[in-house]
C-alpha cells in the first residue's frame, strides 16, 4: 500500500552515516512517524529532538484514536482514516508497538454528529443501556496506543531502518537548514517560536494514573469544558485518568485539586476508580492551532522547509496520514 510496510523491516533501509537528505525537528509520535516514512522510502534522515521519546508531550497522551477537535475536516478524513488502518494492522500483529483494539462509549455522541470520517470506522453503533446508562452514547471498538510502548518502537524501527536520533535543542530551523537540503518541521508546541507561528496555542492536558481495580473498557464524555471533561483508558499496567483542556495554560506542574476533580469525574462512571491507588500525575500541552499545517515552502535559507504540526490532542489519530503526506512533500 504504501512505504511504511517497508518502514516496519528490521534491517537497514539506507547506508547511515553522518550526512543527511533530511532532517525532522520534533521527537514525538509526528516526527517520529514522518522520520520512518522518509526512511522507508530510502532517504538518509536524522531525527534532532530536543527531549527523550518518554519526556515528550505524546508520551502523556492516552491515547485513543478519535478525531478530536481538529480541521480541516475535508484533510482529516484522510488523515485519520489512513492511521487507522495502520493501528488496525499493527494491532493485528504480534510484537511490542503498544496497539490494541479496545472497545468503550462515547458519552453525548450520536452518528449523526460526526464528520464524514465516520462512514470508514467499521461497527461504531448506539451504546445499550447496559454499555452507558447515563443517556445517549456511542460504542466503538478502535485502536487504544500505550504511548510509551508505541513512541519507544517507532524509535527503535527507525534506528533499525539506519535513521539517527540526536538530542539537541533547536532555536531556529535554519540550524537543520546548514545540515541537510530538506527540513521537517515537526516542532509541536515549538512551532509557536520557531517558525514563529503565534497561532500556536497550548491546551493543557492534566492526568492522574491509578491502579486498574477491573476497568476493561475506556469512556469519554463531558464535553470540552476542564470543569466537566471525564475520560478514561485502560493501559497495562495503569488506568489513564482524564482530563482538562485549558487553552493558554503553560503550567506543566499537576494541580491537587484538579487531579481530585479528575478522579471524582471518572468514579461518577465507574464508581471502583473512587478507591484506586493512584500511580502517578502527568501534564502535557497539546499544540493547537486552527488548523493543521502540512505544506511545503522554499525556506529562507534556500533548502526545503515541510511543515507538520499542529494536532492538538488528536496527534495520535493522524499521525500515519499527516507523515505520509508531509513525507510524500519532502522527496517530490
Amino acid at each position: 500500500m504504501c512505504a511504511r510496510h517497508d518502514s516496519f523491516r528490521y534491517g537497514p533501509l539506507v547506508d547511515s552515516d553522518a550526512s543527511s537528505d533530511v532532517i525532522v525537528v520534533g521527537g514525538g509520535v509526528i516526527g517520529l512517524t514522518t522520520a520512518l516514512e522518509l526512511v522507508g522510502m530510502g532517504r538518509r534522515v536524522r531525527l534532532w529532538t530536543r527531549d527523550p521519546t518518554a519526556a515528550t508531550t505524546s508520551a502523556v497522551a492516552g491515547a485513543l484514536w478519535w478525531p478530536y477537535r481538529i480541521d480541516p475536516v475535508e484533510r482529516v478524513t484522510d488523515w485519520s482514516l489512513r492511521s487507522l488502518r495502520v493501528y488496525e494492522e499493527l494491532a493485528a500483529r504480534p510484537g511490542p508497538a503498544g496497539v490494541r483494539m479496545a472497545e468503550g462509549v462515547h458519552a453525548d455522541t450520536v452518528l449523526d454528529g460526526l464528520g464524514p470520517w465516520a462512514d470508514g470506522v467499521a461497527g461504531l453503533r448506539p451504546a445499550t443501556a447496559a454499555e452507558y446508562g447515563g443517556g445517549a452514547g456511542l460504542w466503538a471498538r478502535l485502536p487504544l496506543v500505550d504511548m510509551p510502548v508505541h513512541l519507544e518502537w517507532l524509535k527503535e524501527r527507525f534506528l533499525a531502518a539506519g535513521g539517527r536520533v540526536e538530542t539537541r535543542e533547536v532555536t531556529d530551523l535554519a540550524e537543520a537548514g546548514a545540515a541537510a537540503p530538506v527540513v521537517v518541521n515537526c516542532s509541536g508546541i515549538g512551532a509557536r517560536t520557531l517558525v514563529p507561528d503565534g497561532s500556536v496555542r497550548p491546551l493543557r492536558g492534566q492526568l492522574v494514573l491509578v491502579e486498574n481495580p477491573g476497568v476493561d473498557t475506556w469512556f469519554t464524555g463531558g464535553g470540552d469544558s476542564p470543569d466537566t471533561s471525564t475520560y478514561f483508558f485502560p493501559q497495562p499496567g495503569r488506568l489513564i485518568l482524564g482530563g482538562t483542556t485549558q487553552q493558554d495554560d503553560w503550567s506543566l506542574e499537576p494541580d491537587p485539586a484538579v487531579a481530585e476533580a479528575i478522579v471524582a469525574r471518572c468514579a461518577g462512571v465507574r464508581p471502583e476508580i473512587a478507591g484506586a491507588r493512584v500511580i502517578g500525575h502527568r501534564v502535557g500541552l497539546r499544540p493547537t492551532r486552527p488548523e493543521v499545517r502540512v505544506g511545503r515552502e522554499q525556506a529562507p535559507w534556500g533548502g526545503v522547509l515541510v511543515h507538520n504540526y499542529g494536532h492538538g490532542g488528536a496527534g495520535v489519530t493522524v499521525a500515519w496520514g499527516c507523515a505520509q503526506e508531509a513525507a510524500g512533500l519532502a522527496v517530490s
